[in-house]
């Protein structure tokens, strides 16, 4: 009798061990999803830093079309940028403040990421008229910054504060760029190859530092 019990129990146990190894295998693959990054839209980001204009946008955002002009007088557009990934940023030469450490932590971002063809760096200055293609090409020496690699900019004041406030979102949106209007920022952009925003940082902190890399491998992913 008990021979019998068990003979009639081997389906059971057939089926229960068979159900156990594709539950555990669908539980392992869920857990090893690929985590992929936030895409923001206007409507994401704090009201204060976003443009009355854009403010109610809640998909689709994208870097605006840009044209500026780079340490060695290059004319720089998002087409130089169209299939990468690059981190932007908002400084001014002669800043001694934040400015010192966003450029010493864009600098090591730009040797860790050298030999990566699809990593390129995007600086915007806020002081476009002072920071001229000279003054920038001496900044650009100071700093390392490879050609090709990373742009240091100048351009239309109220192209480059458009830029901060309606594509960037890294500073207030008070002001409408004129001679009197100062934006200050140190906020590090993450912008995927589709030119959407992935991440904010803060350009100061050497732990965002560590989230910057932690997230570009997470985004690369996106590309295999």
């Amino acid at each position: 009798m008990k021979l019998s019990f068990f003979k009639k129990s081997i389906p059971t146990l057939i089926f229960l061990a068979v159900f156990s190894v594709i539950g555990i295998t669908v539980f392992y693959q869920l857990l090893s999803v690929d985590k992929r990054l936030k895409i923001y839209n206007p409507i994401d980001v704090n009201p204060r830093l976003v443009d009355v204009s854009v403010k109610n946008v809640q998909k689709n955002h994208i870097i605006s079309d840009f044209a500026l002009t780079n340490q060695n007088g290059e004319t720089i557009t998002n087409e130089d940028y169209k299939g990468k990934i690059y981190i932007a940023d908002f400084f001014f030469t002669r800043c001694q403040t934040i400015c010192i450490a966003m450029a010493y932590n864009m600098s090591e971002l730009q040797e860790y990421y050298k030999n990566d063809n699809e990593i390129m760096f995007l600086s915007h200055s806020v002081t476009p008229v002072m920071d001229s293609v000279p003054v920038l090409k001496e900044y650009a020496l100071r700093k390392g910054v490879i050609d090709g690699k990373w742009n240091v900019t100048t351009g239309p004041k109220k192209h480059i504060y458009d830029l901060a406030r309606k594509s960037y979102f890294a500073v207030l949106d008070e002001g409408n760029g004129d001679e009197n209007d100062f934006i200050h920022t140190e906020q590090f952009v993450l912008i995927d190859k589709e030119r959407r925003i992935r991440g904010f940082y803060d350009g100061t902190n050497k732990e965002d530092m560590q989230k910057i890399k932690d997230d570009i491998k997470t985004l690369k992913k996106e590309y295999e």
